[in-house]
Formats: structure tokens, sequence, C-alpha cells
């Protein structure tokens, strides 16, 4: 009985840190779904899009082994170009034509070799460095395989010109014919699941009056910021950490959606494989590592833009808040049935209808056109298919960048 006893308690314990760890993500994820339902007046930002005069731009492309693609990229940008923008792509340890690619459409390359310092990090300071001998107003980012749709380039300038602050684009990406595993249904919930982290979330923020974080592609930052931050790292998220740096120096990025930048998902499973585990690795080592110190800045501080960008940072990919609130589900139903703990179990049923309340209500103002109703009955399964990956990252955990994938012909 004793025995029973301890048990009992043991798992009423861990049922109780995981739901307490499960409630403060699902309620802030929830706080921003419906946030981005609510209908509002168009902010100031949105009037400064027509009425600020446009600066002058550069357009600063980090490309590795981006041949297949990189033509397209780059019409669409210089397209959008005005006398005295710069389109400039940097090569980096290119062993494919991408170069000679980017030279035909019409873009200034620089070409960077060092296998011994690879990352998008280091690209972007190799070409904020070649830039400075004569730096423009502000520097756009744009990854080799995004188009940036007609008038993102503008709206990201004038909307930065006008806050003086960083402004973030609207990322979507498409899923393609295979981009959760070749299986319709689940490559929806990956597209779904893309679509309420990049634009539901920063949209709630932008109705809060909250920052966003960076996304790496289409992101615009006037030039005076960048002379504080450094880049040149292999971090595997490079653009959540230098939106939170910038947020720390009182420049926290703006959303907005009215610029629009697209991708898509690899085609093969090898390179859909790759860019998950980059992507939601160097966010929970962020989440983990990282976020407590921001937190605690912001809150000593008094930077509540700072503040606000680490509690989003702290929601976790959303299959794996599924798995934690399932789990501590599982041990509370456990830990009553031994101890009649009930608050275990409350937090654990309470976390759970937040987030459904959530990503129903992310579905029904943004969803429908990607994921049919009955589809997101099949969402635990997408979630229980990732647990390989976060089992990952307690075992073999990424932190050097690698480039993903992306199909026969499309780079390495």
């Amino acid at each position: 009985m004793n025995i029973l006893v301890s048990v009992g308690g043991a798992m009423e314990a861990v049922a109780l840190a995981l739901a307490g760890l499960g409630v403060l993500p699902s309620s802030f994820l929830l706080l921003q779904t419906l946030a981005a339902l609510v209908p509002r007046k168009s902010p100031a930002l949105r009037t400064a899009l027509t009425t600020v005069r446009r600066p002058r731009l550069a357009v600063l492309v980090p490309a590795h082994n981006e041949a297949a693609g990189i033509a397209t990229t780059l019409a669409g940008l210089r397209l959008q170009l005005h006398l005295g923008d710069r389109l400039l792509v940097v090569a980096d340890n290119c062993s494919d034509d991408t170069a000679l690619r980017a030279e035909a459409a019409g873009a200034e390359v620089v070409r960077r070799e060092d296998a011994a310092r690879c990352g998008k990090g280091y690209a972007l300071d190799y070409g904020l460095r070649y830039l400075a001998a004569d730096p423009p107003s502000l520097v756009v980012v744009m990854d080799a395989d995004c188009e940036a749709e007609p008038g993102a380039l503008d709206r990201l300038a004038r909307g930065s010109a006008a806050s003086g602050r960083p402004v973030q684009a609207l990322y979507l990406m498409d899923a393609g014919t295979g981009a959760a595993g070749g299986v319709p249904t689940l490559s929806a919930i990956a597209a779904f699941a893309w679509t309420v982290r990049n634009r539901v979330r920063p949209l709630g923020c932008l109705r809060l009056g909250l920052p966003c974080q960076l996304m790496g592609t289409g992101m615009a930052l006037p030039w005076s910021l960048l002379q504080g931050v450094s880049l040149a790292d292999g971090h595997i998220v490079e653009d959540i950490k230098l939106g939170l740096n910038l947020a720390e120096a009182g420049a926290a990025p703006l959303f907005c959606p009215e610029a629009r930048v697209r991708s898509r998902f690899p085609e093969t499973a090898e390179g859909r494989r790759q860019q998950r585990r980059r992507w939601e690795h160097g966010h929970l080592g962020m989440m983990l590592g990282a976020v407590p110190g921001y937190l605690w800045r912001g809150l000593r501080r008094g930077n509540w833009a700072l503040v606000a960008l680490a509690l989003d940072l702290c929601i976790p990919p959303l299959a794996l808040l599924v798995l934690v609130i399932l789990g501590a589900l599982a041990m509370a139903i456990a830990a009553w049935f031994m101890t009649e703990a009930t608050v275990p179990l409350g937090l654990s049923l309470v976390a759970m209808v937040m987030v459904g309340a959530a990503v129903f209500s992310a579905w029904s103002g943004y969803g429908r056109q990607i994921l049919g109703a009955g589809s997101l009955l099949l969402a635990p399964w997408y979630a229980c298919a990732k647990l390989p990956l976060y089992l990952g990252f307690l075992v073999r955990r990424q932190v050097a960048w690698v480039r993903s994938e992306r199909g026969p012909g499309k780079g390495d």
C-alpha cells in the first residue's frame, strides 16, 4: 500500500509539472488566435505603407547550392527594385553554379568559401560587410528559395522606414504534393500548422500591439540597427536570435501581413526531415537555453516587447504541445485513480481545452482552405509521428546549420 501511495505521489508530481508546462503556452496561444479573429481598423503601419517615402534598399540573398531555383527568385525581386536599389547574392560555399546563374539573372554576386564556418548567419554577415562600402538605408533579407509577391518589397521598406524598426513579411509555405510524408492529409496538416505559426500567431500579436518573431526571409532591417548586432555564427535559428537581440535593444520586429513571400516544403522525405529537425531543434534549444535569460532581462528592465517575444517563444511546436498535454492528462488520470488528486487533472483538462479552442479558432478563420474539418481528427497521429524528432532532441540534438535537400536537381 505504501509503495502504491508513493508511486501515486510521484505520478501526481510529474502530472502537475507537465500540466503546468502546458497551461502557460496554451493560454498565450489561445490569446493570439482569438486576437487574430477580431476585426480591427487599419493600424498606423498600414497607413504608412502608402504615405511614407520609400528608402533606398538592398536585397540580400544568401544562397548555398540554389542553382535550380535562384533565377526565378531573382526575377521576381528585380521587378520590384527602384532606381538606386541593389540586389546582392552571397554564393556561400557553393559546389554548383549558383553564382553564375545569379549573375546571369542580373544580381551582384559575391562568393564566400569557408568550409569551417558554414551557416546562413555567416553568409549574411559577409553580405553586410560587402554592402558597408556603400550602405543602403535598409536591408531586406530574402531566402534563395522564396518568391516575393508583387509589392512586398515596397511595403516592407515603407513600413520599416515609418517605424524605424525591423518589419517581417507574411511568410507562407505551400505544401506541394508530398510535404508531410507523401500522404495528402498529413501534407495539409503540416501546411495548417505552418499557417498557425507564421500567419495566425503573428497576426494576433499585431492586433494586440505586440511584436513578432523574425522568420529568416522577407524581413526588412534598418541599416542603423544592423551596426549593433553580430550575425557571424552558425546558429540554426539565427532569425529568432536576431529578433530577440533587436527587441532587447529597443527595436522589436513588427508584422506586416500585407507583404507576402512564399516558398515550398522540400519534395523529398529526407529534405523534409532535415528541415523539420533544423527548425524544431533550433526552436527548442532557444526555448530551453536562451528564453529564461531574455524573459528575466525583459521583466527587470520593463522591456515588455522583449517579454512578449520570449513568451511567444515559450510556445513549443504545436505537435509537441499536444504531446505534452496528452502525456500530462494520462499521468493525471493515473494519479487520480491512485491518490484522488484533482489539481493535475484539472490543469491538464484546462490546457487541452485551450489548445483545442486555439486550433479550432485558427482553422475556422484561416485553415478551411487548407484542411478539411474531418482531417483535424488526424492531428494527434501527426503529433505522434513526430515523436522521434523530439526524442532526437534529447539524445542527438542538431546544433549546426544544414541545408535541407529539396529534391532532384535542386542543390545537394
